[in-house]
């Protein structure tokens, strides 16, 4: 989730008072940093991912199932081991917003050699066993986006109860009980949040009109005016951020490098949200979208009335288009500059500190842009900071504003180089479809960088592509803008050929087009290659053992099969296994045994126990592991 710092946190009143200090002394502390690693360079791929799971406890007497809130008595335990030997863990783990959830990422990052793509899987499959070996016989580690009754009445063990007068959320539906105990950070943030906001987050999402589907859902209009009709209302941070997601992290060689990745990377970020979608019911509901990102935007909103422009500005500086958590706003690279063409709200005297210290243009407008935000979270002991060596200040801003990109510099006194995350994905109920999902986008990376290919088009584009890829069924059903010719004056032979575009001067608008999701991934004859037969090439020159080889090719073959809709999005799963429940009475509502119901079957799933053809198709045994998806099945195999 980003920075966690420890001490005493402030009160949004007293956090009041070191707004600027902290915006001043960050940018002062960016600064110092930017002038000792710009030109850094040497460092070689590093990479991993971050997976988040939900812990959830069965009543299989009652058919019901809760989250469990165990996250910090297990996250204690498991902490212990890289206490004791931290050069020599294979997993590490870090706590979560909720009590219930709790987040594992690899003990060391992976290299450049394909043959780590054979340990990823492994890796993910011993962190859910880590876990596992902590729980009550009644409790699962499920790697699953949303809880699908979260906020509903009773959804935690042990029983909680929200209070709308008064503590952190003041939520309706979300106990701050359910919040993670063990780190002050994740309720300050929400105390601080809803206070700088000035009201309570308010959350409405269009619920899924079935048959007998109530309107309104339910009786929020009569709680409060925020409640939208006709939709799902939900007031609290933990709505969003009690969602699971799965992310990676990569390392560039240098400076330069970090931005052309998280340029050309963002284009894909909402294809792959789309691809990965899998959170289609929220607080009961089945939902008319797909995906948490609107959700966990509007969780965290912590703009103004005059920030959002609704009133005039008095009290405020800027009109701010969207939340901290959002969609980035602008490209970082030179090539990327002309399809910047969103107006760019950001600090004009940050700007101008950052212009006059020889940050160069691009950069000092993304920087000054993150720093419109105040900070929300702020703790007594890291006020007065060193701005040589230290850089809280700017970690505080730059940490909370939570975007499908993160360009990150090198930590101070740290061998670990410039970075990019890539923050979009929904996680998934398997280790094999999340690792095929983590292995697709790093060679993505090798592919993007071999090949020196561009994937740029108009940010405003990009834009119009998040909001479609939360759609229902989007990945089908859904057409995105991508650009259509790839290559670049600086492409190598091979990338060419596959590609066959040409390389004539073309103006913004021809260079790109609407594709399916399938037409992205698999390719549309005559008009764009297709990420997978880029791949594909990019392999075909490299020497890749017959072992490794098998392992990449079920995992593209994967995202073959879902991108062409052979294969079901999770969420696409989710809502025929709820709408084709005998329980299910067509009126929208996820009741707790079609809930129960449901995650039996994912618990099922991800263990192995059960087949699941529309996600996976039938199941047969492989050279290289066990229980491999037929419909996934290479000739290697």
């Amino acid at each position: 989730m980003g920075l966690l710092t420890e001490g005493n946190p402030l009160t949004w009143n007293e956090t009041k008072k070191y707004i600027e200090h902290v915006r001043q002394h960050g940018i002062i502390q960016f600064i110092n940093l930017y002038k000792r690693v710009k030109d850094r360079q040497g460092d070689v791929l590093k990479w991993g991912d971050e997976v988040e799971y939900i812990i959830v406890k069965f009543n299989d007497d009652k058919k019901e199932a809760k989250v469990s809130l165990r996250a910090k008595e297990i996250l204690a335990v498991l902490n212990e081991k890289e206490l004791a030997n931290p050069s020599d863990c294979k997993s590490l783990w870090r706590p979560e917003y909720g009590a219930y959830m709790i987040e594992g990422t690899p003990g060391k990052p992976y290299g450049g050699l394909l043959a780590h793509f054979n340990i990823v899987e492994a890796n993910m499959k011993l962190r859910r066993e880590e876990v596992s070996q902590l729980l009550t016989g009644d409790e699962r580690i499920m790697s699953i986006t949303s809880f699908p009754r979260l906020g509903c009445e009773n959804f935690t063990d042990p029983p909680t109860h929200p209070n709308p007068k008064e503590g952190y959320t003041q939520s309706f539906f979300f106990p701050d009980d359910a919040i993670f105990p063990g780190h002050p950070r994740f309720k300050t943030l929400s105390r601080n949040i809803r206070e700088r906001r000035g009201e309570k987050v308010a959350i409405n999402i269009p619920v899924f009109r079935d048959k007998h589907t109530v309107r309104p859902v339910d009786d929020s209009f009569r709680l409060t005016e925020a409640a939208a009709p006709n939709h799902v209302y939900m007031d609290a941070m933990g709505f969003g951020m009690g969602c699971c997601c799965l992310q990676l992290t990569f390392q560039a060689c240098n400076i330069t490098e970090a931005r052309t990745l998280y340029d050309q990377l963002t284009p894909l970020c909402p294809i792959m949200l789309a691809f990965t979608a899998a959170s289609p019911v929220h607080r009961g509901f089945l939902t008319d979208v797909d995906c948490r990102w609107s959700i966990i935007a509007a969780s965290v909103d912590c703009r103004t009335q005059e920030e959002r422009g609704l009133k005039p500005l008095f009290m405020n500086k800027f009109v701010i288009e969207k939340s901290r958590y959002d969609s980035i706003d602008s490209y970082l690279s030179p090539q990327g500059e002309k399809f910047n063409d969103i107006p760019l709200v950001y600090d004009p005297e940050i700007y101008n500190q950052l212009r006059d210290n020889d940050i160069d243009h691009l950069l000092a407008q993304h920087i000054a842009h993150l720093f419109i935000r105040d900070t929300v979270s702020l703790f007594s002991e890291k006020i007065f900071q060193n701005d040589e060596e230290d850089t809280d200040h700017f970690e505080n801003i730059q940490s909370t504003n939570w975007q499908t990109m993160r360009f990150k510099p090198p930590p101070p006194n740290s061998t670990i180089g410039w970075r990019v995350e890539f923050r979009p994905c929904e996680v998934q109920i398997t280790d094999f479809e999340n690792a095929a999902i983590v292995c697709f986008v790093v060679l993505m990376t090798r592919v993007i960088l071999s090949y020196q290919l561009n994937f740029l088009i108009p940010i405003s584009k990009v834009d119009e592509n998040m909001a479609n890829a939360q759609k229902r069924d989007a990945c089908k059903e859904q057409k995105f803008w991508f650009r259509k010719d790839i290559t670049t004056q600086i492409s190598p032979p091979e990338a060419s050929e596959v590609c066959q575009t040409s390389r004539n001067d073309k103006n913004v608008c021809d260079s790109y087009a609407l594709m399916t999701v399938n037409e992205i991934i698999n390719g549309k004859e005559g008009e764009f290659p297709g990420l997978i037969p880029l791949i594909n090439n990019y392999l075909s020159g490299m020497d890749v053992d017959a072992d490794t080889h098998c392992t990449i090719q079920q995992y593209l073959k994967f995202i073959q099969r879902r991108a062409s809709g052979e294969l079901l999005t999770t969420a696409s799963w989710i809502r025929k296994f709820v709408t084709e429940h005998p329980k299910y009475c067509q009126d929208s509502i996820v009741s707790d045994e079609i809930n129960y119901d449901l995650l039996k079957t994912i618990d099922e799933i991800q263990s192995g126990m059960k087949k699941c053809p529309y996600l996976l198709g039938p199941s047969v045994i492989s050279k290289t592991r066990e229980n491999v998806p037929a419909a996934l099945n290479t000739d290697c195999a």
